[in-house]
This record gives structure tokens, sequence and C-alpha cells, in this order.
């Protein structure tokens, strides 16, 4: 352990001070570091956890329990994140088991109080259960802006059941489809390390706001953290809690569109999805889109392959319109979507 530098005192005030080190300290400069220090935004982070240590407490290890049958061993518990009124609670489905329910669920804290918790809602499409907890708990701030590229973001989860642990990272990405874990995806990837355990925890901003719920590692090898992680967009973890009291899986709605992705496989040119064709009396029909349209915006996000296409559509709300930009005859065209009910 490295000494600790001599700091003055009132009987030396005015002498030089020697650090650890044996150099020597002017006390009027080391007094004034002293104050730069305390007074330093990076002091003051670190001695106020404040946003980071308020969305600890509102993330929770999960226990299952399934009678007759063994924990995982990588993997003997889940997370989870406390959300709306403190009553509710999401996590990702697989922490609760592919097959039936677990006969009991238990929740711990983040200072070591267990509680019951029951299933509300299972979605496997998108990979999020909801549940209902025994207790009202500290609920997650949510953050309002739109999560951004290259913003600190840290994930806090249960990783091999060691209890709760907070990991930093950036934002590498965001609208991430197509990757391969649901059948409906909206990952935001980050390289904060996420490991087994860690699944329905929280990815939060650097003042612990919510952005996303940690669902997948992305790995050819082993299933550990090699900073490739995904947590899903809340905007999906809202779709799924919107549509639980009616039990309704979150699939995309039948627009009516047939497509497919444009430039061919060895073709240059922007990316995109070319209408084929659109079906009679559908949505896209009634909203103008034609064979021939080149899609390459819906819902605010860029579309570049299907599975972009899925996503938005499986969040898109009945009753409500979806933006779409389309290029026809070389032009830009804005077209409105309704979800038919």
């Amino acid at each position: 352990m490295a000494a600790q530098p001599a700091w003055p005192t009132s009987a030396s005030r005015n002498s030089p001070v020697a650090d650890g080190n044996g150099m020597i300290l002017d006390p009027i400069r080391t007094a004034l570091l002293a104050v730069m220090l305390v007074s330093s935004p990076v002091a003051g982070k670190a001695q106020q956890p404040g946003g980071l240590a308020t969305a600890r407490a509102s993330v929770v290890s999960v226990l299952p329990v399934w009678p007759g049958q063994a924990p995982n061993a990588d993997e003997p518990e889940g997370s989870g994140v406390v959300v709306g009124d403190g009553r509710r609670m999401v996590t990702a489905d697989h922490v609760l088991g592919p097959g039936r329910l677990p006969e009991r669920v238990f929740v711990r804290d983040s200072d070591g109080v267990i509680y019951k918790a029951s299933v509300l809602h299972r979605d496997k499409v998108a990979d999020v259960a909801v549940l209902e907890l025994d207790a009202g708990l500290q609920p997650a701030e949510r953050r309002s802006e739109a999560v951004m590229v290259g913003q600190e973001v840290c994930a806090i989860g249960n990783a091999f059941g060691l209890d709760l642990s907070v990991t930093c990272g950036h934002v590498s990405a965001i609208h991430r489809t197509g990757v391969g874990f649901n059948a409906v995806e909206d990952f935001i990837q980050t390289d904060a390390a996420v490991n087994p355990g860690m699944s329905g925890g929280a990815l939060v901003d650097s003042e612990g706001r919510l952005v996303g719920m940690l669902s997948a590692i992305f790995t050819k090898q082993a299933d550990a953290n090699i900073g490739v992680n995904f947590a899903l967009h809340m905007e999906l973890v809202d779709a799924v809690m919107d549509a639980a009291p009616t039990g309704r899986q979150l699939l995309p709605f039948k627009t009516g569109v047939l497509a497919r992705p444009v430039p061919p496989k060895g073709e240059t040119g922007r990316e995109g999805l070319l209408v084929a064709n659109i079906a009679p009396a559908s949505a896209a029909d009634a909203a103008g889109l034609k064979p021939g349209d080149l899609i390459y915006f819906a819902g605010g996000r860029r579309v570049r392959k299907m599975a972009d296409w899925v996503s938005v559509m499986a969040q898109t709300r009945p009753g409500a319109t979806v933006d779409v930009t389309v290029e026809r005859s070389g032009k830009p065209i804005s077209v409105m979507l309704t979800h038919q009910q």
C-alpha cells in the first residue's frame, strides 16, 4: 500500500511538507490543491453517489423457485426493475424459465429484504415478463430524452447471483434489430459489462435514470461478457406492459405490406425495403403505400431491414398511427399508417 501524504498540521503550517515519495510540497499549494480536488466535478460525483444509488435501490434480485429442480449453477438468480407505482416490476422472461411458471417467485431488494412477487404477464416474443410485488418498493426514475450513441451508461444487476453490482460503459448503438435473440427486438447495445444473472436488470444514464432493461449477451464462445451487450429500449418494455392486461403477445400488426430488402446482395445502393405488393383493404392500402415504394423511415426510425419494420410495428398500439417515409419515383413522400384494430 502506498504511503499517504503528510498533510500540514497547525504546528507545521509554514514548513515544507514531504509526500510519501519524498517530494517537497509547499503547504499553501498543498492546501489549494486539496480545495480544488474537493470542489472538482469528479470528486463531487465520487462523494455524492446520488442518481446511481437511487437507481440501485430500484433494482432487485429475482429468485424463482421450481419444485424438485436445482438452480442453474451459472445463473442461479436473475434481476428485475421496479417501475410505475412501485408495485410493478419487469424482468427478462427467460429469467422465469423456458416452460411452466415457477411455483413461487421471490425478489430481494438492495438492502437484503426478501418479498413475494406474482407473475402477471409473460411475453416470449420480446422476452419481457411483468410481475406484481406484495409490497411497494422504490420505482426507477425514467429518462425522458432519447438515449444517444456514445453517452455514458451503467448496468445494474445480479451478476452470477452474487447480489447487485454496478458496471459502467457507453452506448455503442441504438435500435439494434435482427440480432437473433427474440422475434421482436429493439436493443440498446452497450460495452458496460453484463454477465449471467443480470438479465432483467437496469441500464441507466449517468444520472441514474432508466433507459433500458438488460436482456442479452452476444457471444459465440462462452456465456460471458465480451463487451457487446444488449438492453431493451424502455419503449418496447412499455409496449409489453400496455399489452399485459389483455394477455396479448407483442406481435407486429398486419400492415398488408409485402417487402424485400434492397439493394440485393452484391449490389450497391441505400439500404431499405422495396414494397413488392400491397394487400387490398389493408392498413398500407388505406395509407396510400404502393408497390415500388422504397421504405427508409418508420416511426422516426431508420428502416434498413425487415427486422426494423417488425420492431416499429410491434410497438405501435392499436388505433395509433405511424409516420412512414418512402421514396417514390425519386421523391420522398410521407404517409400515415394506422394500426387497424
